[in-house]
């Protein structure tokens, strides 16, 4: 043979006769030389970070296998996976970052039904002409509804139409937390620059913004001044905007300028629509029974629908187990089983209180005495006592090893506040739905 990239096809054939078509299809075909040493290492290079787990964990046996068939001696195997490419020279514009890399969130993509269809509408007179159809648009529904999509979409279509737009999209957590760090770092003007410099502004999850005033006064003031300028903005919730408990009121008007539009959970014909739509984009040809069926099993979460064709496309990718009934009733126990909430942790609260309060995780749990940590601790003590039950003892473990006493002290100290101060209120049953999601 006279290259390396002869060795690898011949290697590649070897493969091909033990592997059913689909598996070597999606594992095998697209590995690609990089060099041959004289040692005996062959490095490969596969497409992503995905493909390199499955094939190193089930797949490298067969392929060191393959090149001592074709080489007639003991080869190792090496994969590494693409660097991605350079950044672009200044003047050419990169694509939208989409939310985890997710580039089939289109219109296109997008199963429309009596239960979204406002909301469709909405999100594509708004991409066909930003700033000038509705502003703010604010989509609320639950979670797994297609909020997300919706916003993608929209992104992915104005960034098509105009490419010299400045589209920002961003969740709300991280938003905070960019905020949180400019004011430690002193670059306040600089986080300020970016949001208020774009063109099409779209934050997602925002029902997080609530209780947290640095965030609600910074986001107050660059909503002003995109308003002002003619800028698209696209709010995505799990609640509407009255709903938000502890949200400034001149901060839940603007949410309410423009026009609000919700997402329900999808009806049959929908769910069947979206599961014949995901198993096309995979390739996997679905019968109408078992479409049918995980539609009348998983009736309120897109995200559980679309997890269920995935399940049956990997048994079939995977093991050559063609998608019925039976494969869709296991798929059906797994997306339950995967899908239920995951228990609250302490640092998860101890983390919701510190972006609320914009204190830090560790001053919470640390023994600063400033009244905004020492509020901030009676709080997260509050709700994890509220949410866990943990006995004072484990909670005062958790918070630095502090005596029960000092727990029991804490407890009363905001039993009372909450009592007469409304607004703890509201920023203490945020902090709850924020973290629990209910």
């Amino acid at each position: 043979m006279d290259s390396f990239n002869d060795v690898l096809n011949a290697a590649k054939d070897y493969c091909r006769q033990r592997l059913v078509d689909a598996t070597y299809n999606l594992y095998i075909d697209g590995l690609e030389p990089v060099s041959f040493e004289g040692s005996g290492e062959a490095v490969l290079s596969v497409r992503n970070d995905f493909i390199c787990k499955i094939v190193n964990d089930r797949y490298l046996p067969l392929l060191c296998e393959a090149f001592k068939a074709v080489l007639g001696f003991d080869v190792s195997v090496q994969l590494v996976v693409p660097a991605a490419p350079a950044a672009q020279p200044t003047g050419q514009q990169e694509p939208p970052a989409l939310p985890n890399g997710r580039y089939d969130l289109t219109f296109e993509n997008f199963i429309k039904g009596s239960s979204n269809q406002f909301a469709y509408a909405a999100a594509q007179a708004v991409a066909a002409n930003p700033s000038g159809a509705y502003n703010p648009l604010f989509i609320y529904g639950s979670s797994g509804l297609g909020k997300t999509h919706l916003l993608s979409a929209i992104q992915f279509e104005i960034h098509k139409t105009r490419p010299e737009f400045n589209i920002v999209y961003v969740d709300c957590e991280k938003f905070t937390n960019e905020i949180i760090t400019a004011i430690r770092g002193g670059t306040t003007e600089a986080f300020r620059q970016k949001y208020r410099a774009a063109d099409v502004l779209l934050v997602d999850d925002i029902q997080f913004i609530a209780g947290k005033e640095s965030t609600q006064e910074e986001f107050f003031h660059t909503f002003n001044t995109l308003h002002a300028a003619g800028k698209q903005i696209v709010l995505a919730s799990d609640r509407p905007a009255k709903e938000i408990k502890s949200l400034e009121e001149r901060v839940r008007s603007r949410f309410e300028w423009g026009l609000t539009a919700d997402i329900q959970p999808p009806d049959f014909e929908t769910r069947v629509a979206i599961i014949r739509r995901k198993a096309e984009l995979l390739g996997l040809d679905i019968p109408d029974d078992v479409a049918e069926f995980i539609a009348n099993h998983l009736k309120n979460n897109i995200r559980q629908l679309e997890g269920a064709v995935k399940k049956l496309n990997a048994y079939y990718m995977l093991e050559g187990i063609a998608p019925v009934i039976g494969v869709a009733q296991n798929a059906i126990r797994d997306i339950l089983s995967e899908t239920q909430p995951v228990p609250v942790t302490i640092e998860k609260i101890v983390n919701e209180v510190a972006r609320t309060y914009n204190v830090s995780a560790a001053d919470i749990r640390g023994s600063k005495r400033h009244s905004n940590v020492s509020a901030a601790r009676r709080t997260a003590i509050y709700i994890v006592r509220e949410i866990t039950g943990m006995s004072m003892e484990d909670i005062g473990k958790e918070f630095g090893g502090r005596d029960h006493s000092t727990i029991v002290y804490a407890m009363r100290v905001i039993e009372r506040d909450l009592k007469k101060d409304s607004h703890l209120q509201e920023m203490v049953s945020d902090i709850i739905k924020n973290t629990t999601g209910s």
